[in-house]
């Protein structure tokens, strides 16, 4: 059995090779389909958690599957789905998707300095299988299906709208740059203005509107920092760029719009993010809970909150 490390090393480094090839994987091609989006367990209904979207993608990707469910062999087959044999091209272990399951102990040591007791919590981490829809007999109606005819489907950008609308941060429409002000700390920069809105370039100033929406998406992430407990300065701008690049992406998937945006923004951020990688095996947990977080707490806004499915908490 792998040990954390090697799970977390392995992990990352599969994100690392995909990201050098190109690839991101938290970036999913747009589909209108009820069934396509962020990875979602048939279990719960609810959409995976931490490290798991981006495995659960890295596998969609490889084999080109459409369809956002996944679950167990077990799982399918009291659906009354069969999961298909192996194809003859795919080399064995690879034709399931790995997850990592995290269980969560806590541990108890003594402050050396205040003699108190203090507790920490920890996460078990182990690997489990799982099967996308596009693999399995029996159960077509999970899968996303192609549009019928030639026409195009439009996506539908009000429910976008809605959650700019409800989520409550303060917008203001101006100038060309996008961005988030953080809350002016108290006693700091006299005469500044006081933070916490978004800045958007006008809706008419993108070639796309899917772009603006994608946009205002990333700076939401942004501003949901302070209201999702994570800390700016204590976890450095690189790392809360890629969380919120990535919680983009989760919640543009959630709400079905386009998200095809090049990375040319965050091409700086590119070789940061590897180097950090490759020199700490739990960067890209930190940033893939927190993009989770993220996307929760929006969704919030516009549906049923989210909560983390019991056998898949992330870490």
């Amino acid at each position: 059995m792998p040990s954390q490390q090697q799970i977390r090393s392995e992990i990352t480094q599969q994100i690392i090779t995909a990201i050098e090839k190109g690839c991101m994987p938290w970036k999913r091609p747009w589909q209108q389909s009820r069934n396509s989006g962020r990875p979602t367990s048939v279990a719960s209904g609810k959409p995976y958690q931490g490290i798991n979207p981006l495995l659960l993608q890295l596998h969609a990707d490889k084999f080109g599957f459409q369809s956002k469910w996944y679950s167990t062999y077990q799982g399918w087959q009291q659906l009354g789905g069969q999961v298909k044999g192996r194809p003859n091209d795919v080399q064995p272990g690879q034709w399931a998707a790995r997850a990592v399951l995290y269980r969560p102990f806590t541990t108890t040591e003594h402050d050396k300095d205040t003699g108190k007791e203090i507790e920490e919590q920890h996460f078990m981490l182990r690997y489990f299988s799982l099967f996308n829809a596009d693999q399995v007999e029996g159960c077509d109606y999970l899968k996303a299906t192609e549009p019928q005819g030639q026409q195009q489907i439009e996506p539908d950008y009000e429910p976008a709208e809605q959650l700019l609308q409800k989520c409550g941060a303060t917008f203001r429409i101006h100038g060309d740059k996008a961005y988030y002000r953080l809350p002016t700390p108290e006693g700091s920069w006299p005469n500044h203005t006081a933070g916490d809105f978004v800045v958007l370039p006008p809706k008419a100033s993108f070639a796309k509107i899917g772009s603006y929406y994608s946009t205002a998406a990333h700076e939401l992430a942004h501003w949901s920092e302070v209201r999702t407990g994570w800390d700016h300065y204590k976890q450095g701008y690189a790392l809360g760029e890629l969380a919120a690049e990535i919680g983009s992406c989760y919640v543009t998937a959630e709400l079905g719009i386009p998200n095809d945006e090049p990375l040319d923004n965050h091409a700086a951020y590119v070789k940061s993010w590897l180097d950090a990688m490759k020199g700490d095996p739990s960067y890209i947990f930190k940033a893939s809970k927190q993009a989770s977080k993220v996307t929760d707490y929006l969704m919030s806004f516009v549906r049923e909150p989210v909560a983390e499915p019991a056998t898949v908490e992330a870490a």
